[in-house]
């Protein structure tokens, strides 16, 4: 039922020529669609903190996209997505998207109100504002978001993986796997998906701390 260790390192030596490419296939996905909702998601952010009534008019959307579990609508996405690809970005888009928007929002309308008034007192434009003082405070939020949205991203690539069966991915090769009962090679993808997400979270707490040195809430620490 469970293998041994020495079975898992075993499959990942010997089965590496079929694991490599399943991840190749799972990384691209997941590294577009995380692209895709940084891009939305710092535009989105930046749009509602412009007003408090454009806020409360489409943010509860957001919010609905994020709380509507992606196991039950993956298959309607990968019925009306034109090809399976698109389906499994717009699933691995759909969890990352959320934490983004929210933790940059956040960051953007936590800005110190001195700092504000003095911005306003000089007449600095909205652009003006928006450029050297809400980015730069905005930033540690944006980048936990964006730790935060990488791993849901292959979460979600390797979950919808399990319905779009053309593909070759993690999940697509999990559930094969299963279906054979070799479960050492099971174990073996889990642990190529675990250490590629340990990984990127590692990479974006690098560049954060690299970042954001001069922020409050890094000195704190």
């Amino acid at each position: 039922i469970l293998p041994g260790p020495w079975a898992v390192a075993n499959a990942l030596v010997n089965d590496w020529h079929t694991l490599f490419p399943a991840l190749l296939v799972t990384a691209k996905i997941t590294v577009v669609s995380l692209l895709l909702a940084l891009v939305g998601g710092v535009a989105i952010a930046v749009f509602l903190v412009q007003s408090r009534w454009v806020e409360l008019a489409f943010y509860p959307i957001a919010v609905i996209l994020q709380v509507t579990p992606i196991v039950a609508i993956s298959p309607l996405i990968l019925i009306y997505a034109p090809t399976t690809q698109v389906a499994l970005l717009i699933c691995a888009f759909l969890v990352a998207f959320f934490p983004i928007l929210s933790n940059t929002a956040l960051g953007l309308s936590s800005v110190d109100h001195n700092l504000l008034d003095l911005f306003q007192m000089y007449r600095a434009s909205r652009g003006r504002q928006l450029l050297w003082l809400r980015v730069p405070s905005a930033l540690p939020y944006f980048l936990g978001g964006l730790r935060i949205g990488g791993g849901l991203a292959l979460i979600g690539a390797i979950v919808a993986e399990f319905f779009g069966t053309p593909t070759v991915g993690m999940g697509f090769r999990i559930s094969t796997e299963v279906g054979h009962l070799s479960i050492d090679m099971v174990w073996a993808t889990i642990v190529v998906a675990a250490v590629t997400g340990s990984l990127f979270y590692a990479i974006v707490s690098r560049i954060e701390r690299r970042a954001t040195f001069w922020h409050a809430s890094y000195r704190a620490k």
